[in-house]
């Protein structure tokens, strides 16, 4: 119940944050709520994952692209994501999350999500997402970039996420052998 509440916030707020580009940085606002704790009384591994969900909604509300996508019957999907933890959030901690698209290839879109306190860096995820269709198969990233009107080729990928991406693709591929 806890993360459809925040949903409904964070769809509902968006709007007054602010209109943005697809590929421009994405900063959303949270708080620890006390159903975000571990027995540690920090906030839990998993809740930082579900966040990132929610951030992610927040860039698509806010670009305009969540409407687009809803029309067409697109819908986003994590097919891989990484987390780095820095420091903990405590209880009623103020933090944001700032969310930006740092790349894609044909079929995925690579996106950094920080998580900031005091404006120092508590954790950093990165997510690779693949868009499919309600209908069937999956969206080229062509077609969804030329959606969000982006008409350039990506910016070039940190060496060690086109190695992770790869890697996991490999993975794949023993997994279906197996």
């Amino acid at each position: 119940m806890n993360l459809l509440l925040r949903l409904f916030l964070t769809v509902m707020f968006s709007p007054c944050r602010g209109r943005l580009h697809v590929l421009d940085r994405c900063v959303t606002p949270f708080r620890v709520w006390p159903n975000d704790l571990d027995v540690l009384r920090h906030m839990t591994n998993s809740r930082y994952f579900a966040i990132l969900d929610l951030a992610r909604v927040d860039l698509m509300v806010r670009s305009r692209m969540w409407r687009q996508l809803n029309r067409l019957g697109w819908y986003p999907v994590v097919t891989l994501e990484t987390m780095r933890f820095h420091r903990s959030l405590e209880l009623w901690d103020r933090y944001v999350v700032a969310t930006r698209v740092i790349g894609w290839d044909e079929k995925h879109v690579f996106i950094e999500q920080g998580f900031e306190r005091d404006g120092m860096q508590v954790a950093l995820g990165v997510v690779r997402a693949r868009f499919l269709k309600r209908s069937g198969g999956t969206v080229p990233t062509s077609e969804l970039l030329a959606l969000a009107g982006v008409a350039h080729g990506s910016p070039a990928l940190p060496e060690w996420i086109v190695q992770w991406s790869n890697a996991e693709g490999g993975m794949e591929v023993a997994a279906a052998r197996g």
